[in-house]
């Protein structure tokens, strides 16, 4: 009989300018959604991990915040959490809107990956809107800006070329046991996934109306006797200006909001969802401690 395959296990941050399509390509790598995706740019601010089994393999991608300049204190935090994560990995994946190109955040964020001493691979993402000869002469001026192990061409949204990737990550991760269990895709708490399931159709209903300073908590997770859940959640906004906003007219934003957020929850957890939404003014909450530690983020202080 031959020895069992030994397993390996690791961290891969997957990390890059705004709206590079991390969201989605960790979404199409894991087979199932785990993070939200939103066409609004800095949609991610926390660390959001999805789990991958190739073979042997336990590839635990972490989707990272986009790296953007920052001017605001949520803004900082996001930074910082990204950056994190892509220290705190065993290999990081740059990710790059091949349709936008090399522009200057994206030059910034491959010099600075230039300080992380691990394996590193550039994916230029959404080769489905850019010709061939684009998309070689991207690469090669990647290359000539950074140090690279691979550069893979591949499209989130349609698949193409990602299982190239995941065999370059199952080979790459490190020798070890699996952290997860096998079936597991995510170890976001289900209150923190409601609560991001939530923004995002905040961010689909309000896309251009949407404030900047708007966060969505999951204050209860009742489990009932007939097997449904009751969820009770509080969508923070800065301002009663905005809170109008989020409301809409007679109540119909919110309520297309919730309806829409009981639907995915109830089809992701297989059961009934009752979904009860409330929009609460908090006009410093952006400087709450409190809230950094409910988005999963660290607060960062002034310096």
């Amino acid at each position: 009989m031959s020895a069992p395959a030994a397993t390996r296990c690791g961290f891969v941050a997957l990390i890059g300018a705004t709206n590079a399509g991390k969201s989605t390509l960790v979404n199409s790598l894991v087979g199932t959604k785990v993070t939200i995706v939103s066409r609004k740019v800095q949609t991610t601010r926390s660390l959001i991990r999805g789990i991958v089994m190739r073979g042997e393999s336990q590839i635990v991608l972490v989707d990272t915040p986009g790296i953007f300049e920052p001017r605001r204190r949520l803004d900082r935090a996001m930074v910082d959490t990204a950056w994190g994560g892509a220290r705190d990995a065993d290999a990081v994946a740059l990710i790059v809107d091949a349709a936008a190109g090399l522009t200057e955040a994206v030059e910034q964020v491959i010099d600075d990956l230039g300080a992380l001493a691990k394996p590193r691979i550039a994916l230029l993402n959404k080769i489905d809107l850019v010709p061939r000869d684009s998309l070689l002469a991207l690469a090669q001026a990647i290359q000539d800006r950074g140090t690279f192990d691979r550069i893979f061409m591949v499209s989130a949204l349609t698949g193409d070329g990602l299982d190239d990737v995941a065999d370059f990550l199952a080979a790459t991760v490190p020798a070890g046991p699996w952290l997860y269990p096998e079936d597991e895709v995510s170890d976001l708490p289900l209150r923190r996934l409601a609560a991001e399931i939530t923004r995002e159709k905040l961010f689909e209903r309000l896309h251009q109306e949407l404030p900047y300073q708007t966060t969505v908590e999951t204050d209860a997770w009742q489990e009932q006797e007939d097997g449904s859940v009751r969820v009770e959640q509080t969508i923070y906004v800065a301002r009663d200006g905005h809170k109008k906003i989020v409301i809409g007219k007679g109540g119909t934003a919110v309520r297309a909001i919730s309806m829409a957020a009981r639907q995915e929850l109830a089809e992701i957890t297989e059961r009934t969802v009752h979904l009860f939404v409330f929009v609460k003014v908090r006009e410093k909450w952006i400087d709450d401690p409190e809230r950094y530690r409910e988005m999963g983020i660290e607060f960062p202080r002034d310096t």
